[in-house]
């Protein structure tokens, strides 16, 4: 071989490192809302995220052995800014839904929990037609418990609907709404809070499941995006089964969150 084919061979070779030192140095970006979100995410005033999807992002990252990053994206935006590729994976508390999966891709569940209602103590809460009819409830948007409210109380009720959970909650300790629906985790930590404790809330109790409420919590993603979908759910699977999934899941709800399998 001649120099100038040395040299070429040479550059070529050294194009092809870079390309796959590039494919394999690329970020994938996770999305969190920006809103407050207690146990499962709440970002410091240094930046930092906590909660058991931050840490379970940086677990998956890890097991996948790929460069993440977190981004704060608004909850009635974070489908969107999916679409829009601004964003790689939303990994924020979203229920796998019919209604939803004809947009985007679901990863397997990572974790299942199911829907509860919060009141005052002396608050009068019976989980039927019957007993929620005239009631004011507060619910967090684009959320399965605002889809259920919709379908079932929307003519019967003062349903009413807010940007973020920290609202509902507030308005709730106001007393400005009767009771509230959501997440029972998040509704089991609000409970604690010494706010809802000097308001007299209460854990009222599970909603009976729907099939409104989806299939469990999933990373939402692109259709097209089947590669990283197939690794995600690898990742999480590995996790699901492991001690490190179990000490998350301990640590913040005091007991497990798995889905069923």
């Amino acid at each position: 071989m001649n120099k100038k084919g040395l040299c070429n061979l040479m550059v070529g070779a050294a194009m092809l490192v870079a390309g796959v030192a590039s494919a394999q140095a690329e970020t994938i970006r996770f999305a969190l809302a920006a809103e407050p979100y207690p146990p499962f995410s709440q970002k410091q005033p240094d930046g930092s995220w906590v909660g058991f999807e931050p840490d379970l992002i940086h677990k998956v990252c890890a097991e996948m052995k790929a460069t993440c990053e977190i981004d704060e994206v608004a909850w009635d935006g974070i489908i969107p800014a999916l679409l829009a590729k601004k964003i790689d994976v939303i990994f924020n508390s979203l229920s796998i839904t019919d209604e939803r999966e004809k947009q985007i891709a679901f990863s397997r569940p990572y974790y299942d929990t199911p829907v509860a209602v919060a009141a005052p103590q002396a608050v009068d809460v019976q989980i039927s037609p019957e007993g929620l009819k005239g009631k004011t409830i507060g619910v967090q948007i684009s959320t399965v418990s605002s889809n259920y409210l919709k379908k079932y109380y929307e003519k019967i009720a003062d349903v009413r609907y807010y940007d973020t959970q920290d609202s509902v909650n507030a308005d709730l300790v106001a007393g400005r709404i009767d009771l509230m629906m959501a997440d029972g985790i998040a509704v089991a930590s609000f409970v604690k809070s010494p706010d809802a404790q000097a308001a007299g809330i209460v854990n009222k109790g599970e909603v009976k499941y729907d099939p409104v409420f989806g299939r469990g919590v999933g990373a939402g993603l692109r259709k097209g995006d089947t590669e990283l979908k197939a690794k995600m759910d690898e990742a999480i699977g590995k996790l699901l089964a492991s001690d490190d999934y179990k000490a998350l899941s301990d640590k913040y709800f005091g007991m497990s969150v798995a889905p069923k399998q």
